[in-house]
């Protein structure tokens, strides 16, 4: 179908849309960890019986299960090879199910990663795995594509480019709104959806999904105001709640056709229902939109256009970064720092690290690193006891920021707290998946990687948040990222660590180093783009401590040397001594290539962190 010919439709009468197919899935005991997009292949049988019964509710479009089906997220399930098979396939059993009589559009959802500039996943990128599914769809003779479910709108911008470039097919481009009629960025509806109707290819602009009916009425009153271009709107059947083990939709089939009314006495054009609705709840906005659209005696004059734009927002320069923390001060001017690595309590009792990070603020350290989560493991918060150190010890902190726990908006608002709180340094972190912690069963949430996460606290400095608006007064972090010299991909870990320092970071700390050569070629590497590096540092305490180290610690190479030398120490005491004695020989080996050292505490004892660093003697340690 042509756009042209979708216009003329959509100016002749409403188009009811089919609902959930997820909701059905799982109804008919499909679990929730398995790909359903790969069901247009295992059991297409399945997905025709679904999309047969929203037709027999008299429909006028269905989606085609392919809401997942581009490479990045088949890829997660090993399908990355099956993209134009499982859209192809489920552009045929969608057609089978359709005949002639019902529209079939191409379903194509967002590609679940963050897109920043510095992100995983680049701009071209992204529109070449969009190009890919939109040609698999519209070879297989889709009557439309549906963008689908969108919540970044640059991201949505890319999947029009890619979709358009594909000829005349019409385009449904649909955005995901909160209840505060803003996506999860913190852009309003309606400035978003301005902006996406803008493009020519673009035939209709919609909302769908994460609100009921109730929410995404309130947005349709933005929205119409700025576009004149057809609206659709889809809401999910209210919000879920979990009802013995399952995730069940509240609205009722009667309660959705009342606000299907609204919908459409409010202008919108294609009205259908997302995560929730069912056969029964299309069947009764079938006969309540039907019902109201025959008795209408003319179409509703399209609303007034208002050009709608985000308030001016001014970029700013960040502080300098000697005026951010005295950490920031000592790095600006090229002099050494010396850090500390405290590991948060199990518990609630902060005492015990309090006094550690006192002991070492009177021995001359100048900041405390705070493990956020370390090897996935689930202490106090490291927020809280970065905030009692640094009021108890008089003695500033390195917060570890780690993106596996948190979404965007919880990592933002963490950070804005950090600020506000007075945590002003800042060390950022991808973090380790939860199967190799203590939690295996939890879920990484990794909406960001680190690169990302460091571009959010550069642009915070200059008093943008993660969806573009303005904040007054700016924060004023130093943002520091990590390092791994001795990376089993080094290529990857340098092209990384570029994109880190591109993205704003001010300072790095590595990995524990044991071989200063590898340490050397890896500075070497990065002259280009260099800031201060800090050398990280443990200090065995024993050989069974240094075999652990060689051999369960991710991103750690221990040369076979220093683990025979420390299989001579005969007494613990002898251990312990071993091992600051190579800490401080690797000291001074890199100290005049490095901008200082973060020592671990290895068990907590900080005083051997503090007699590698020379603050004591090795016998009090």
């Amino acid at each position: 179908m042509k756009r042209s010919a979708l216009e003329q439709l959509i100016s002749e009468r409403v188009l009811i849309g089919d609902g959930a197919m997820g909701t059905m899935l799982y109804q008919q005991g499909v679990f929730l960890n398995r790909c359903f997009d790969e069901l247009n292949l295992g059991d297409p049988g399945l997905i025709r019986k679904v999309h047969s019964s929203y037709i027999e509710t008299g429909v006028d479009f269905i989606e085609t299960n392919t809401f997942g089906a581009n490479r990045l997220k088949l890829s997660r399930f090993g399908l990355a090879a099956e993209v134009e098979a499982i859209n192809r396939v489920g552009v045929h059993i969608a057609r089978e199910a359709a005949g002639e009589a019902v529209l079939v559009g191409g379903s194509m959802g967002p590609l679940g990663t963050e897109l920043t500039a510095h992100g995983p996943i680049t701009a071209q990128e992204a529109r070449q795995i969009f190009a890919e599914q939109a040609r698999a769809l519209v070879q297989a003779g889709v009557d439309l594509l549906i963008l689908e479910t969108f919540s970044n709108t640059e991201e949505l911008l890319i999947a029009i480019e890619a979709a358009a470039g594909l000829g005349d097919v019409p385009i449904l481009a649909q955005m995901t709104v909160g209840e505060s009629q803003e996506t999860i960025y913190g852009e309003r509806i309606d400035h978003a959806l301005a902006r996406i109707a803008r493009e020519e290819a673009v035939t209709a602009v919609g909302l769908n999904c994460s609100v009921g009916p109730s929410g995404m009425l309130s947005s349709l009153e933005l929205v119409r105001r700025v576009t004149d271009k057809p609206i659709a709107v889809q809401p999910n059947a209210g919000m879920p709640r979990q009802v013995e083990g399952r995730q069940l939709y509240m609205c009722t089939p009667e309660y959705m056709a009342e606000y299907a009314k609204r919908f459409f006495e409010m202008g919108a054009r294609l009205i259908g229902g997302c995560c929730g609705t069912t056969p029964a709840h299309t069947r009764e906005i079938v006969r309540a939109v039907r019902s109201i659209s025959k008795a209408a005696t003319q179409r509703a004059a399209p609303a007034m256009v208002v050009a709608v734009s985000p308030a001016r927002t001014v970029v700013k320069e960040p502080q300098p970064l000697e005026t951010r923390s005295r950490l920031g001060a000592r790095l600006a001017a090229g002099m050494p720092v010396a850090m500390v690595e405290i590991t948060p309590p199990r518990g609630v009792d902060v005492k015990a690290v309090v006094d550690k990070a006192g002991q070492c603020a009177r021995a001359g350290v100048d900041a405390i690193n705070i493990p956020d989560g370390p090897r996935a493991s689930s202490r106090l918060s490291p927020l809280v006891t970065a905030v009692r150190i640094q009021e108890g010890a008089g003695i500033e902190t390195i917060l570890h920021f780690c993106c596996r726990d948190r979404n965007l908006i919880g990592m933002q608002s963490d950070i804005l707290g950090a600020s506000a709180i007075g945590v002003r340094n800042l060390l950022i972190i991808t973090g380790d998946p939860p199967k190799m912690g203590e939690y295996p069963s939890a879920t990484g949430v990794f909406d960001m990687d680190s690169i990302a996460l460091t571009s959010v606290v550069h642009n915070l400095n200059r008093g943008l948040d993660i969806g573009g608006n303005g904040i007054d007064p700016p924060t004023a972090l130093v943002a520091g990222v990590g390092a791994n010299p001795v990376a089993a991909d080094l290529e990857r870990e340098i092209e990384r660590f570029r994109q880190k320092v591109l993205a704003g970071a001010e300072f790095a700390v590595t990995q524990p180093v044991f071989d200063p050569d590898c340490l050397f070629r890896f500075l070497e590497a990065i002259e280009g783009f260099r800031i201060p590096i800090v050398a990280g540092i443990w200090p065995f305490t024993s050989f069974k401590n240094a075999e652990f180290m060689a051999n369960e610690v991710p991103g750690v190479v221990v040369p076979d040397a220093l683990l025979d030398r420390m299989s001579k120490a005969t007494t613990k005491e002898h251990g312990r001594a071993l091992g600051i004695e190579i800490a401080q020989e690797l000291v001074a080996k890199v100290q005049d290539r490095v901008a200082g050292f973060a020592v671990s505490a290895p068990f907590g004892n900080v005083a051997t962190a503090l007699a590698v660093l020379g603050k004591v003697e090795v016998g009090a340690a």
